[in-house]
């Protein structure tokens, strides 16, 4: 079911062009320093399809809670989506949002030398310029609008993934408000913040999702949020 992403009306990437792309479940809002929602689009509807086609033969891909081997022959995507919910101990599909982000935003990059890609609280950045990502948390939270991270320059690009138990429709078996990873691998922050968000059923259970979420190589940073409860760790800013 379709729930409309309010908390874009907070975007403002300066100094680029921004545009959406939406193709049935897959909604886009990209950043980019010349508008290229063509190329955008073209490679949205490949990697759906490469998915697609992998899902209809493969149909526990689709449906599985739990890791799932993928043979070397599967399209890169799919490699990504497995391995990442391997690490993480989810289901593949728990990293499709992260992985088209980063997937689609790297095709970009071939016309462009910056590009940030937001898919559902789903980001792949690559910037020249420090930027700040608000953290959404819900309506009601006391940190929603009023905390972001503080990104700096990189050369490989990040992912910046969230999950949520009371905002997302997104399958979620815990009550975070906001549970959010950094890592490299968008299609991995986007597995790990599911996994560490089911673990968190109660503020209590912050530090819990904290250590699981330290426990993962490659992840950079993480951050939970329950009511007015927050921890973080890692490689990650904070600002007002």
């Amino acid at each position: 079911m379709y729930k409309e992403r309010s908390y874009r009306q907070w975007v403002k990437s300066e100094g680029l062009v921004t545009f959406e792309v939406k193709e049935l479940e897959t909604d886009l809002l990209i950043s980019t320093g010349k508008n290229l929602e063509n190329k955008a689009r073209e490679s949205v509807l490949n990697y759906r399809e490469e998915i697609r086609s992998y899902v209809e033969k493969n149909r526990d891909f689709f449906t599985a809670l739990k890791p799932v081997d993928v043979g070397a022959c599967a399209p890169g995507i799919v490699r990504a989506m497995a391995n990442a919910g391997r690490k993480a101990s989810v289901g593949p599909m728990a990293a499709v949002a992260g992985a088209i982000a980063e997937f689609v935003g790297r095709d970009l990059l071939t016309y462009t030398d910056e590009v940030i890609v937001e898919n559902g609280g789903d980001i792949f950045i690559k910037t020249k310029a420090n930027r700040t990502l608000g953290i959404y948390a819900g309506e009601n939270s006391p940190f929603s609008g009023k905390l972001a991270i503080e990104i700096s320059p990189s050369d490989k690009g990040l992912g910046i993934c969230t999950s949520s138990g009371t905002v997302s429709h997104s399958l979620s078996f815990g009550k975070a408000d906001a549970a959010v990873i950094l890592s490299d691998d968008t299609a991995l922050a986007d597995a790990a913040a599911t996994a560490m968000g089911n673990i968190v059923k109660n503020e209590d259970c912050i530090e819990k999702g904290i250590e699981f979420a330290k426990s993962i190589d490659a992840v950079r940073g993480a951050l939970v949020i329950v009511g007015d409860k927050l921890g973080s760790w890692g490689n990650i800013k904070l600002v007002k």
